[in-house]
C-alpha cells in the first residue's frame, strides 16, 4: 500500500493488541514547543467498538477530568472508527506521565456522579450520554493496565 498521509492510515490494524497506549508523533512549533501524539486504543479493530451515548460520556469526562492530572493537556478526541481516543499533550515526553495521567482520569470517572457539560447549552448531542457506559468503559481499561504497553499481538 502507498504511503499516507495519516500516521494511523500507515498503521496494520490486524497487528495491534487493544488495550494499548502508543506514541502516533512529535510536532515541533516553530518556537521549540513540542507535541506529543497518543493513540489511546480501547477496544480492538474491526472486532469490537465502543457506543456513541459510552464514548460520548468518557469523552467529556477525560476532557475535563484529564486536565486536573496536567496542565499541558491540549486535547482529547475520539477516533471516528469508535474504537479510541486521540491524546495531545505540550512539551511532555514522559511517556510514563501520559500512562499515570490516563490511569488517574480513568479513576476519576469510576468515582463519577454525572457527566461534566451534558446539557444543551455546552453539548451538541447532550441526549446522547451514559455515565454508566462510560464508567464500564472506563473500568474495562484500568483492568488492563498492566497490558497498555503492548502494541502489538
Amino acid at each position: 500500500m502507498p504511503k499516507m498521509n495519516v500516521e494511523s492510515f500507515n498503521l496494520d490494524h490486524t497487528k495491534v493488541k487493544a488495550p494499548y497506549v502508543r506514541l502516533v508523533g512529535v510536532t515541533e512549533g516553530e518556537h521549540g514547543d513540542k507535541i506529543y501524539k497518543y493513540d489511546l486504543r480501547i477496544k480492538q479493530p474491526n472486532q469490537e467498538y465502543m457506543d456513541m451515548p459510552a464514548l460520548h460520556s468518557l469523552e467529556h469526562l477525560m476532557a475535563e477530568n484529564s486536565r486536573n492530572h496536567h496542565d499541558r493537556i491540549i486535547d482529547i478526541g475520539p477516533m471516528g472508527c469508535q474504537t479510541g481516543f486521540y491524546l495531545a499533550v505540550l512539551n511532555d515526553d514522559s511517556y510514563e506521565n501520559v500512562l499515570n495521567v490516563i490511569e488517574n482520569t480513568l479513576k476519576d470517572v469510576l468515582e463519577a456522579d454525572e457527566v461534566p457539560a451534558c446539557n444543551e447549552v455546552q453539548c451538541g448531542f447532550a441526549a446522547s450520554h451514559s455515565l454508566e457506559g462510560a464508567k464500564k468503559l472506563a473500568e474495562e481499561l484500568l483492568d488492563k493496565r498492566n497490558e497498555w504497553t503492548e502494541v502489538f499481538q
